[in-house]
């Protein structure tokens, strides 16, 4: 690993063993370039998040897993019981699930009143707030499930990606639970809980299927290929479509308690979506890429210069066009599988925080009528962080016979679902 290297891994938030530290050092020292943050951003221009990244062998090693003693009897439980511990951003999450699909008990203590007042999280208020919380989640969604640890036959934790400080109070959570009750233990990408929480309410969806990830922190579109394989058609090279929401919010000064989605999905409702001409992203851009920066920007201006402004038409405007922009790239993409490979790809699921937009479903589903594909999207309550998506991706992971040593991993901030982009 090169000096540039590891510049990259502290940047992304992954932060290297002694040995990495050792190795880069002596590459230094032979006379190794240190890369700077500027060069490291123009090499990124025009390339979606997650693409290239430099810890992909470690996120890698995190799918597989370990293949235990005794995980091969556990896979072929009917009856199995995972709890799910969640703590990647300011909600924590704690569900017990069983392997037929069902949410035995599930508890969420949301911390939207803490950071209201500072306009989005503060990582070491959100750090405070999960270690007050934890354990008293943990054993709520136990009581609701009538069990006790006992009961449980594995526990499922998310370990990225997220706010390292705040995944660390779960996953110390899941090892001490793990340690005292002599329980395996299965690390989750955060990611994948959304993606395949549709297979737990969906139980006839098959692989493979487009994946329409919106968030506040990430906006991708893949195709789920199987179990824990997924290919990258495109992403956000900056903001995703949930951040950009966010800030429109902030701009518009909305409360935000309650997310910034849903407080400009409301404003907008009464107001005039064609009242502001707010630039297409990527309009001209053949592939399946978003960018919602300039769009993001293009808010702030009208919001600090237009002195006649109606907030409620620049949220129905920057709505607009922040919908039209995720549409006009799945159109992209839709067409990309069925040129590929006809027929083989059907169902299209979305997923994230702003999946429980109403008027980005209302869009989606004509989309898809018209492709003739199936649409699958959670109820509102499960786009955002639950316990359950954790737990369910925990018993995927189990049934394929991977469990994991939790004295050999650490959390990773960064842990994209790909890292190469298939699209061309």
């Amino acid at each position: 690993m090169s000096c540039s290297e590891i510049g990259f891994l502290w940047i992304v938030g992954v932060k290297p063993g002694v040995r990495t530290r050792e190795r880069v050092r002596a590459s230094c020292a032979d006379g190794g370039a240190v890369e700077s943050v500027k060069q490291r951003r123009r090499r990124r221009v025009g390339v979606p998040k997650g693409v290239g990244h430099q810890n992909a062998d470690y996120c890698a090693s995190l799918v597989e897993g370990s293949y235990a003693p005794g995980s091969g009897a556990l896979a072929g439980k009917k009856d199995l019981v995972v709890l799910g511990i969640e703590t990647s951003c300011d909600d924590t999450a704690a569900a017990v699930v069983r392997a037929d699909g069902t949410v035995l008990g599930d508890s969420v203590v949301s911390q939207h009143e803490i950071h209201q007042q500072w306009g989005g999280v503060v990582p070491n208020l959100a750090k405070e707030a999960h270690a007050a919380a934890i354990d008293g989640v943990v054993e709520k969604a136990l009581q609701k499930a009538e069990m006790n640890p006992e009961h449980v036959d594995a526990v499922a934790v998310t370990t990225g990606p997220g706010l390292e400080i705040c995944l660390r109070i779960g996953f110390n959570a899941a090892k001490e639970f793990c340690k005292a009750h002599r329980k395996p233990f299965v690390a989750v990408n955060h990611l994948e809980g959304h993606c395949v929480l549709a297979r737990m309410l969906h139980r006839d969806l098959e692989y493979p299927f487009l994946v329409v990830l919106v968030s506040g922190g990430h906006c991708q579109i893949l195709v789920a290929e199987g179990e824990g394989i997924y290919a990258l058609l495109g992403g956000t090279l900056d903001d995703a479509i949930g951040e950009a929401y966010d800030k429109t919010a902030r701009l518009l000064g909305l409360q935000v308690g309650g997310g910034g989605g849903p407080a400009v999905e409301q404003l907008a409702l009464n107001g005039d979506e064609n009242a502001y001409d707010l630039p297409m992203p990527m309009r001209d851009k053949k592939n399946c890429n978003l960018s919602y920066a300039g769009l993001k920007n293009a808010v702030r201006l009208i919001a600090e210069t237009d002195a006649g402004r109606r907030s409620e038409d620049i949220a129905a405007s920057f709505q607009r066009v922040a919908i039209d922009h995720l549409i006009q790239k799945l159109r992209t993409a839709m067409k990309w599988c069925e040129a590929r490979q006809p027929g083989r790809v059907r169902s299209m699921v979305v997923c994230g925080g702003v999946a429980a937009n109403q008027r980005l479903r209302s869009r989606l589903t004509d989309v898809c009528s018209d492709f003739e594909w199936k649409l699958v999207v959670p109820p509102p309550r499960l786009c955002t962080d639950n316990g359950a998506m954790i737990a369910w991706a925990g018993i995927e992971r189990i049934q394929r016979g991977i469990l994991d040593n939790p004295q050999l991993l650490e959390v990773v901030s960064r842990w994209p679902l790909s890292t190469r982009l298939v699209f061309d």
